[in-house]
């Protein structure tokens, strides 16, 4: 177990450094964005190259991030159930969504997505709009994207059940800030628990 745990630490420092890296990727699809406005509206001088990088830039943020999502736990959840619910419940129902529904579909992605960044690379392909980019970049990020949802969804999966068998204390690496809906549903909850037993009096 100490050696996936070490494993599931090597994901884990990658993607938060893959996660704090994308960050700039944002910054520039804002400046680019914005320059490519002015330029168009103040110039008459617009290409679909501009709006092409701006597209892929807000792919690169959207597929690479998806692990440092999850390594937060930043994922959607119902939170009014799941507050309910112990943290030795959850770890038992994420590890059982990891196996069933993670995994399995990050794999088929994959497996789906890298015949058309292949064909793309091969060929050379280039976007159908006049003065578009080259359109392997955009579509090598689908199979890299899921792979490294695959990498976290693993880690994850190592992490609870380490914690399931007492080899950690948490289930999680990383504890995200609480939303304002995370906190409404854990209030809610705290009420809900408390009328419980005025009710039965």
């Amino acid at each position: 177990m100490q050696a996936l745990l070490k494993l599931s630490g090597l994901i884990d420092r990658l993607n938060l450094w893959l996660g704090k890296s994308i960050m700039w990727l944002v910054l520039a699809a804002v400046v680019i964005s914005a320059v490519n406005a002015v330029l168009r509206k103040a110039f008459d001088i617009g290409s679909n190259a501009w709006l092409e990088i701006q597209w892929y830039l807000f792919a690169g943020v959207f597929m690479l991030g998806v692990g440092y999502v999850m390594l937060l736990n930043g994922h959607v959840r119902i939170d009014f159930i799941s507050s309910r619910l112990s943290r030795r419940t959850n770890a038992v129902i994420d590890a059982i969504g990891i196996v069933v529904f993670t995994v399995p579909l990050a794999l088929i992605m994959v497996n789906l997505s890298w015949p058309m960044f292949e064909a793309a690379w091969r060929t050379g392909e280039l976007s159908q709009n006049a003065g578009g980019l080259i359109r392997w970049p955009v579509l090598a990020l689908l199979p890299l994207g899921f792979a490294v949802l695959c990498a976290q969804a693993l880690s994850e999966l190592v992490k609870r059940i380490a914690f399931l068998t007492g080899h950690r204390s948490e289930p999680f690496t990383v504890e995200h800030d609480k939303s304002a809906e995370e906190e409404l549903a854990e209030e809610l909850a705290r009420a809900a628990r408390e009328e419980q037993p005025r009710a039965a009096s």
